[in-house]
């Protein structure tokens, strides 16, 4: 005889989920909870029908004025703050004894060193540790390992197969820049049009394997521009190697405007219109250190502060970075 069918009874529960219930359940507003939470609405939603299916229970009652809990959902809340709790308390442990290891690309970039900053004064009692990978793409692997625990950069640039097991969060729209030898013919203007880079071979970094995600937005820039792609230079380690090389080639090269002084160089910012290099703190899925929460909201705080998340009304950037930043909104 055969044995009935068992109901639904999962063998995994995702924490995030978990997470998600308990703040819609504190806050009984599915837009207040997804602020707190740092994502959409709609991706919240997902996550607490996510749930629902996988417990095979009904955990909200939604209706235009208001949201409750169900039966069941009152009878999750105890168990799911448990099992929380039960998780972090296990993760601190082991945590703590380590550092937050943060990639900011390299040494001067501004935007990650920020948020770097301010995330220490933010946890004074834990150590955030600065790591140079010079690109996204070359981090991500080291994310996905544990071998970094953040990194910063154009997240929809990276390998769809990088960012399955990622998440990420908008920071910066960087408005980009060209950096010029010092008697070249637009080194006289204040701000360079796209239009008078018509004819240029203009470095972005071709052939590194650390950084094709900012070779590909430049790419996209460059399209129907007549603008060309410098070919790959030596792969340069350190600010002082990049300028030897960049001072034989002579090339303008991409850049933003909070690139780092070179010498016999000017910094000219690109308009006409005005490109934008999206710039997100990433992690891996699932990250829990007693650090990455002041992380994020170092991140966000920057973020609101400086309005670095305005797009100018004539501000350039992909369709497929677009889709990737207001995700999160």
């Amino acid at each position: 005889m055969p044995s009935p069918s068992p109901g639904p009874h999962p063998h995994h529960l995702d924490p995030r989920l978990l997470r998600a219930f308990l703040v819609v359940a504190d806050e009984l507003h599915f837009t207040r909870a997804a602020a707190r939470l740092y994502v959409a609405q709609q991706a919240l939603s997902r996550d607490v029908r996510r749930l629902e299916r996988e417990l095979g229970a009904e955990l909200f009652v939604r209706t235009t004025r208001q949201v409750t809990l169900t039966a069941d959902g009152e009878r999750l809340v105890p168990y799911a703050r448990r099992a929380l709790d039960a998780q972090e308390e296990l993760l601190a442990a082991f945590a703590q004894a380590r550092p937050l290891l943060v990639d900011l690309n390299f040494p001067d970039q501004a935007t990650a060193r920020a948020v770097l900053l301010r995330a220490r004064e933010l946890a004074p009692d834990h150590e955030l540790m600065a790591r140079y990978e010079s690109g996204l793409t070359g981090a991500a692997a080291q994310l996905l390992t544990g071998r970094l625990d953040a990194s910063f950069g154009r997240f929809a640039g990276l390998d769809p197969a990088l960012r399955s097991g990622l998440d990420h969060q908008p920071v910066r729209y960087e408005p980009m820049a060209v950096v010029l030898p010092e008697d070249h013919r637009l080194a006289a203007l204040e701000r360079v049009p796209l239009a008078a880079l018509k004819g240029e071979t203009v470095y972005a970094g071709a052939g590194n394997p650390r950084t094709p995600e900012w070779t590909d937005l430049a790419r996209r820039l460059f399209e129907g521009r007549d603008i060309r792609m410098a070919p790959p230079a030596p792969l340069a380690v350190g600010d002082e190697e990049f300028q030897r090389i960049m001072a034989k080639t002579r090339n303008p090269i991409l850049a933003v405007v909070d690139f780092p002084a070179m010498p016999a160089t000017v910094l000219r910012p690109l308009v006409d219109p005005v490109p934008l290099s999206p710039v997100s703190l990433v992690w891996r899925k699932g990250l829990v250190h007693p650090a990455f929460d002041a992380l994020r909201r170092a991140a966000i705080e920057l973020s609101v502060e400086h309005d670095w998340l305005h797009r100018p009304s004539d501000g350039w950037i992909p369709a497929t970075d677009e889709a990737v930043m207001n995700i999160h909104k």
